[in-house]
């Protein structure tokens, strides 16, 4: 038996998305299958210096819609004798794929819903859309419906999808299947982390409170600053921002709240920094508005981090229980969550459960999640 994965576009860069790619090929592999991914190609965006706008983005869409389909039927022409073989999207945003791909043996990871619910008009979805983008989500989701078989990574994504669903009369098995780690994460000690934080600028005598990610207005970076404001001489740490680089309105909203020289930004940690930041932080704080799942929550939780994180799905279903939860729009509510962990006792058994949680996430539960799904038995 064998499964092709389809991967996303590279010049998109979507590196969780690759990673997720990489993750699931690596876990078939254990499993005993074969496994490989294929991927739309830059061929006519080669050179362009991004594919996010302007003359780029068009002819990526080239690139995946109208070659990339032609090279897709091609490959299914020279592996026609193959028995066995299975396919599986990688991303819920190539459901178009499904019609160059054999139906009765095609699935797909859903990750999310949030840009096809902000383009239908959803307002919680904090994803707003262009009118081309409109177009472009709600073909996405008419192909997502013809799938018979589909993994949401989330609760909340499976009822958003359900709600959605245009085609509810078709018999399908859409099931959760919680993402696995996409890399390897354990705390890091502290004689290893430290040189690490000082190759960054950090100081890491003084205490720091942690977000990961883009700067999305999903992301509600800004209540990292408020909830700062609001605790006052309580706690006089700084604020890390990993990921992408805070903007203009950010840091002239932390020089407003008198906090400007407590921000520190590090741009694309790599993953060693990554783990060091997780593993030393004050607190982890996720405070989105929005999410499919939520990756950064189990990675700091595997790294020792106590999370606080907003109260909106599916937070607490991804925490298990083992974070404080509070209101997104509540800056306050954080604060006092933060103040809390000075209780010895409270920090160290929320860390205690937050391990525990983040067993759950293993890459070989899922891959034989997936395995089910695909209704594929390894053992015959």
């Amino acid at each position: 038996m064998s499964i092709v994965l389809i991967g996303n576009y590279p010049p998109d860069k979507q590196e969780s998305m690759e990673r997720f790619a990489l993750m699931l090929a690596t876990g078939f592999r254990s499993a005993g299958l074969e496994a490989e991914v294929w991927r739309p190609k830059a061929v006519l965006a080669v050179g362009a210096k991004t594919t996010n706008y302007g003359l780029g983005k068009w002819l990526g869409y080239v690139d995946k819609w109208l070659i990339f389909p032609l090279i897709l039927l091609w490959r299914l022409y020279t592996n026609s004798n193959k028995a066995g073989l299975h396919f599986h999207i990688c991303d819920h945003s190539n459901s178009p794929y499904l019609k160059y791909l054999p139906k009765d043996r095609t699935t797909i990871t859903c990750h999310d819903v949030l840009a096809i619910r902000g383009a239908l008009g959803y307002e919680d979805a904090f994803c707003s859309a262009t009118p081309f983008g409109k177009i472009y989500q709600k073909w996405i989701l008419g192909n997502l419906s013809r799938f018979s078989g589909l993994a949401a990574v989330s609760e909340l994504t499976l009822s958003h999808l359900k709600e959605l669903d245009k085609a509810k009369d078709k018999p399908k098995e859409w099931k959760v299947i919680h993402n696995a780690f996409n890399s390897h994460f354990s705390q890091l000690p502290l004689a290893e982390a430290k040189p690490l934080l000082k190759n960054t600028g950090l100081n890491p005598e003084v205490p720091f409170i942690l977000h990961v990610g883009s700067g999305l207005p999903r992301k509600n970076r800004k209540l990292l600053i408020d909830m700062v404001a609001y605790a006052g001489n309580e706690w006089r740490g700084n604020i890390c921002f990993a990921g992408e680089a805070p903007d203009e309105d950010l840091v002239k909203y932390a020089a407003d709240n008198n906090v400007a020289e407590r921000l520190v930004s590090i741009v694309k940690p790599d993953h060693a920094t990554l783990l060091a930041l997780y593993s030393t932080c004050e607190a982890f704080i996720f405070p989105s508005f929005s999410e499919g799942f939520g990756w950064p929550l189990i990675e700091a939780q595997a790294c020792g981090a106590p999370v606080i994180s907003s109260n909106v799905q599916p937070m607490p279903e991804v925490s298990g229980g083992a974070a404080l939860h509070a209101d997104p729009l509540n800056a306050r509510e954080f604060a006092d969550a933060l103040l809390s962990l000075k209780n010895e006792i409270k920090r160290n058994e929320l860390i205690r459960r937050g391990f525990e949680n983040s067993r759950r996430f293993e890459s070989g539960q899922m891959i034989n999640s997936y395995l089910n799904l695909m209704k594929l038995d390894v053992n015959q």
